[in-house]
């Protein structure tokens, strides 16, 4: 063995301890950082040739790992948008220059501008709801934006009205005076009142009036209650909707027609299901379920274990918005590992598959929750009591080295 061997050989272990001694730095700063995956170092001999009676020194090698695909706890938040991946997947966010990264670092908070971005300053990426995802390629994905979801107003469309009509009513026979001929002195047997809502979010008050016409017989006309007068007939204009009723002559119950249509002024046609309404001898009853909503502002955004993002209004109503894939390679830890705790598939990693959380091997989303740092601080400390001493050991073999070195020198001195 040469001493210059020698020499090379201690350099050698000491870069491989300086490298490890980097890992370890890294690690423990990034102790508390969401999602940080551990660095390590794994070390291989350099054999040099070395024939009988004279051994020359290698060195050692050493490349660094990161622990992309392991998993470690959570610490639950008091944020919807703080998100953890349970199982395997990661996120696929806005990374340098527009080009998607993965990361599992969920962080994410509401911008100016209604993205969702997280701690590195990424942004998470999403499919509107109803889009069709690739399940190999980001076609389709766009920034997760809910600025312009912040007022929303859903005009009434459909809706249950049930109703029982006295069997003993007295009939009108006289059809200039039904309320469908919106006379003053229009005359009815009942009268009840619902609400709908426009285009625009606006309380549509409707006056729906049943007269009983014959047996087994009566007219239901709906009116605007903004259109009537200081007694109420005549409105301003027609009926919104005229129908005849039939009740069966046994079972009193109706048998035509089974919906009734109104059309709300500045909005949509109601379509009312009213075919659970029967005429029995009881007295009046009516119930009615429309939907349709008032004008809302956000309340708060929920974000479902399958990645659902929905909207949550004031009024308690909710909207899905996105849903927010997850994605993976087949091997993790050989992506390309870039600032701000995110990942680059390349070629030795695999190609990228995308998909829905909980499905097909995806792990799930949490909402509330944040993926800790898998750095064990004490394991850390270890470490780098480990590496500083061989360091030094080595460090002392380059020393003694070098005095032998001198000693040689000397004696050709």
């Amino acid at each position: 063995m040469s001493l210059y061997g020698l020499l090379n050989t201690s350099a050698s272990g000491m870069a491989a301890q300086s490298t490890a001694l980097s890992t370890v730095a890294d690690n423990i700063a990034n102790v508390s950082t969401t999602g940080y995956k551990r660095a390590s170092t794994e070390f291989s001999t350099l054999v040099a040739s070395s024939g009988a009676g004279n051994y020359q020194s290698g060195g050692v090698d050493v490349d660094t790992r990161v622990a992309i695909g392991s998993q470690s706890g959570t610490t639950s938040t008091s944020s919807s948008t703080d998100l953890a991946v349970d199982g395997n997947g990661f996120f696929i966010v806005s990374g340098p220059n527009g080009t998607p990264a993965l990361t599992r670092a969920g962080s994410f908070e509401k911008q100016a501008d209604g993205t969702l971005e997280n701690a590195a300053g990424y942004t998470l990426l999403g499919y509107p709801v109803g889009t069709t995802p690739s399940a190999n390629s980001y076609a389709g994905l766009e920034e997760v934006n809910i600025s312009d979801l912040a007022m929303k107003a859903v005009p009434s469309t459909e809706g249950t009205v049930t109703f029982n009509l006295p069997l003993q009513a007295t009939a009108v026979t006289d059809a200039t005076k039904l309320p469908s001929a919106n006379a003053a002195d229009a005359t009815y047997t009942q009268k009840t009142s619902f609400t709908a809502y426009n285009n625009a979010g606006t309380a549509v008050n409707l006056d729906a009036y049943y007269t009983k016409t014959a047996d087994n017989t009566w007219e239901v006309s709906v009116y605007n209650q903004a259109d009537a007068t200081a007694g109420g007939f005549p409105y301003s204009s027609g009926a919104l909707a005229t129908e005849t009723l039939t009740f069966d002559s046994t079972t009193y119950a109706l048998t035509s027609p089974t919906s009734l249509s109104i059309p709300v002024p500045n909005g949509s046609t109601v379509v009312l299901d009213i075919s659970k309404s029967t005429q029995l001898d009881a007295k009046y009853t009516f119930s009615a379920n429309v939907n349709g909503n008032a004008a809302s502002a956000v309340k708060s955004v929920e974000i479902s274990d399958d990645g659902t993002l929905s909207v949550v209004y004031e009024d308690g109503s909710s909207v899905a918005a996105y849903t927010i894939p997850l994605a993976m390679v087949a091997s993790p830890d050989n992506m390309t590992v870039i600032s701000g705790n995110a990942y680059l598939p390349n070629q030795d990693s695999g190609s990228v598959q995308i998909g829905t959380a909980g499905t097909n091997g995806f792990g799930t989303i949490g909402s509330y929750t944040l993926e800790n740092s898998d750095v064990d601080l004490a394991t850390e400390l270890t470490r780098m009591i480990q590496s500083q001493n061989i360091y030094q050991s080595n460090a002392k073999v380059f020393q003694t080295g070098s005095d032998l070195l001198k000693v040689l020198v000397n004696l050709n001195t």
